[in-house]
This record gives C-alpha cells, structure tokens and sequence, in this order.
C-alpha cells in the first residue's frame, strides 16, 4: 500500500535503517534530531521509466530503495528518498562531465525549475508509504564567467540537476517556493510527520 496518509500506531522503540549514502540526508535528519541506527545504499537502476514524469520517477525510486532493503533487514523502520531536478518534463540526472554539466546550467539559468523528492518508509510491520514532494526554484540568469566559475569548483559532480543549493549555486539562486530542505536532498517536515505518525520515537 502506498498513501501519504495512514493510521496511528502503537509506538516502537524499533531502529530506523536509511537507505541512503547521501550525507546531506544524513546532516538532514541529523538537524531535527534523528540519527539512523544503520545507513546502507540501495542499488537501484535510476533509468527512467517510458512517459514517466519527474515526480513519478522520484517516488518510484524512493520505494525501490526502501524495498531493496527490506529484503534483508526486516521489522525496522526503513526510510528512503530520492530527489529528481527537471525543467518541464525535462529530467536533469547527475551530469557525467563538466560539459554536461554546463548544459544544465545553462537550462536552468534565468528561469524556474522544479526539485520533486520521493519519500519512503516501511514500517516495522511491512506497510510501505509514499509522499512526493516538490519546490520550485529559479535561478538568474547566468553569465558565462559565472558558470565557469562554478564548474571550476566540481561542485556539480554528484549532484542531481549538477547544483547543490547549500554550496556556491546558492548565490545564483533568486528565490524558491516550497521546501528547502527538499532541495538539498530530504523534505523534513513530511519526513517527520511520517515518522511521527507511524510510531517511531525520536
């Protein structure tokens, strides 16, 4: 079962695994409180799926994480999350080179975008729930020495849409509406409110 909204349940002292690698999910939780008993990367394929859209593809990933997991570490809580960058239906992945990486750039510079992130979690009990969450950010519009003096940095190695908005990108960014902390990798307030109202005790 898949719904952003689920019944209370008796509270558990069951540990939380995170099905992420990334250390700005780990800093994320970390903020309000949280630290997983287990941190294991999932291996999924990130391929888009044919006609899928960006937010579909963010939580389809999330959940295949967290169900990657679960094959293996049961009666925990299991939380995954997965951020997509898209301009449109237009999906930014991880750019593999510099080049790739200034033609993103250059897609997003002087106009809005949208950051989706698909959350996960799997009970102690097995049900699986989802919630997708999405901001939308604008950046100015970006000279050429502004660009080669953000890829000069390698800060877009790794990184979804190849910007993380808590390094040098956020000073070519002119606003966003919704979640910041979706951006950066884990929207926070959903995250808790899942947690929260399936039992797990923080």
């Amino acid at each position: 079962m898949t719904s952003s909204e689920t019944p209370y349940i008796n509270k558990t002292t069951a540990d939380l695994i995170l099905a992420s690698a990334s250390p700005r999910r780990l800093d994320l939780l970390a903020q309000i409180g949280i630290t997983p008993k287990r941190i294991i990367a999932a291996d999924t394929d990130e391929t888009p799926l044919p006609h899928e859209n960006p937010r579909q593809l963010a939580l389809r990933l999330a959940q295949e994480k967290a169900a990657f997991i679960l094959q293996h570490h049961k009666n925990s809580y299991i939380l995954a999350a997965d951020t997509v960058v898209a301009v449109g239906t237009r999906i930014l992945g991880k750019a593999a080179t510099k080049d790739e990486a200034k033609k993103f750039l250059s897609l997003l510079s002087g106009r809005r975008h949208r950051v989706y992130s698909g959350i996960s979690l799997i009970t102690p009990d097995g049900r699986q729930l989802g919630r997708a969450v999405a901001t939308t950010v604008t950046f100015k519009s970006m000279s050429q020495t502004d660009m080669e003096y953000y890829l000069s940095h390698n800060e877009w190695q790794g990184k979804a849409g190849a910007y993380a908005i808590q390094g040098i990108a956020a000073g070519f960014i002119k606003s966003i509406n919704g979640s910041y902390s979706n951006v950066v990798g884990l929207p926070l307030f959903e995250t808790v409110n899942m947690l929260r109202g399936n039992g797990y005790v923080f």
